[in-house]
Parts: structure tokens; C-alpha cells; sequence
């Protein structure tokens, strides 16, 4: 405990600020060291810069805004019902939000000095899914209507942190030709146009698009339903590497 002098605590008795220990302190390895790890090693760096954007979209957009009350959640990782990196309440109302990043080798730029990408949008793991015309396929794409809005880190696109965001609703469909019409109604695509600046129906921030969908009832029942695949291995996050998930 400190001393007081002259009105003034003796800073010999003040004791140092505890630090928490980083994880290059609990792994005993050097930021170097853990940078080459990760270049050995596409899909951990892929999988780990998934998590890392997840933490930058919560912190950069849903931490201390208007109108965002409580705690962001993040649903468990193996939580096969309920889809979506973080659960946002806003102005009372809960959104889910699925953070997705780009592949790097879709990455071009454009003589007019704009952007373009592709952002892989599918499931961690393979899914039963039954639709209600009956059918039923096993499947990685996401669902209409899982989530509420995606976010897409364009990081790979001038190596800064930004992200541009869409309504589940307004994302194009899945036209695969092996899916029936009723099939690719309810099917998001696994890859997703991207472009800087923000092409509709994609813009530069989340809240115009949750005013917008706080104006309409929230619809609670499913469209489709769906279970794992428990024979098939999780998938990682998306990779910034630019190699897809195998």
C-alpha cells in the first residue's frame, strides 16, 4: 500500500499494474514465430483470421452504439440450430449476424480503383435439410432466413479492417443446377459477390438495414428444417488464404 508524503503517494510504494499474460507469453513463443506458424499453415491461419474478424466486427460495430444494449453473444460453435457468429440486441430487438470473409485469390482491382471479390458463405458442417415441398438434401450452403444480416470482412482488399453488410433476405440465390427451383428458393450460394465501394444490396454499415427490418414483423417459424450430418468432419472457417474449406 502507498505512503503518503506531502499530500502525495510515494510512487516506491505503488505497486506495478498487473498484467494479463498474452498468448505469446501462455505459448512461450515469439510474434515471429507465431507469424510463420501461421504461413506454414494456411488453413489454421484461415480458420484463426475467421475468429479474429468476428472479434473486429463486435468491436468495431456492436460495441458501445446507439441503440445496441446488453452483451454481444456468440452462439457455441457447435450450436446446429441456431446460425449466426454474434447476436446483436438492438433497440430490443435480437439480430443474428454471420461474419464471412473473402478468398483472397478472387481479389481484383479495377483500373478505376474499386474492388472486387468473392465471400465464401456456407455452413461449418453439412446439413440434412428438408424443405417444405417435401424433398430433402444434404448440403453446406446456409439457409434464407438463418440469420438476419451478413457481414463480409474486406480486409483482403486493402489489407484494412472494413465490412459491408446485407439482409439475409436480399442475398441472390443458390442456382446450382442440381437443386430443384423449390430447392434453390431457400439456398444461399456458397460464394457471394463482393465489391468496395458497397454495391446494392450491400452497404457500408449495419443499422439502416436493422431499422428497416425493425419496421416489419419478425417472422419466428422456419421455412425449412434441418440436422447434421454427424458422419462428416466441421468445416473450418472461412479462408482468407483463398482456398475454399475442403
Amino acid at each position: 500500500m502507498g505512503v503518503w508524503q506531502d499530500g502525495h503517494m510515494s510512487n516506491a510504494e505503488i505497486a506495478p499494474p498487473v498484467s494479463t499474460p498474452t498468448i505469446l507469453d501462455r505459448w512461450e513463443i515469439t510474434a515471429e514465430q507465431l507469424t510463420k506458424a501461421m504461413d506454414e499453415n494456411p488453413s489454421c491461419r484461415g480458420m484463426l483470421f475467421g475468429y479474429i474478424a468476428e472479434y473486429k466486427l463486435r468491436e468495431m460495430w456492436f460495441t458501445k452504439r446507439k441503440g445496441v444494449t446488453g452483451e454481444v453473444v456468440k452462439d457455441d460453435d457447435h450450436d446446429r440450430e441456431n446460425k449466426g457468429d454474434l447476436v446483436v440486441t438492438y433497440k430490443g430487438r435480437p439480430f443474428r449476424i454471420e461474419s464471412k470473409s473473402l478468398q483472397t485469390n478472387s481479389v481484383i482491382q479495377t483500373a478505376a480503383g474499386t474492388y472486387f471479390g468473392k465471400a465464401q458463405c456456407d455452413a461449418s458442417d453439412r446439413r440434412r435439410v428438408k424443405f417444405p415441398d417435401g424433398s430433402t438434401l444434404e448440403t453446406t450452403c446456409l439457409l434464407r432466413g438463418e440469420f438476419d444480416i451478413l457481414a463480409i470482412n474486406i480486409y483482403a482488399f486493402q489489407n484494412k479492417w472494413k465490412f459491408v453488410f446485407c439482409k439475409n433476405q436480399d442475398l441472390p440465390k443458390n442456382t446450382y443446377r442440381k437443386y430443384t427451383a423449390a430447392q434453390q428458393k431457400y439456398l444461399l450460394p456458397s460464394l457471394i459477390p463482393t465489391f468496395w465501394p458497397p454495391q446494392p444490396p450491400f452497404r457500408n454499415e449495419p443499422f439502416s438495414l436493422m431499422e428497416e427490418m425493425l419496421k416489419k414483423p419478425k417472422n419466428a417459424s422456419k421455412s425449412v428444417s434441418f440436422q447434421p450430418v454427424s458422419s462428416r468432419k466441421p468445416k473450418s472457417k472461412s479462408d482468407s488464404s483463398g482456398r475454399a474449406p475442403a
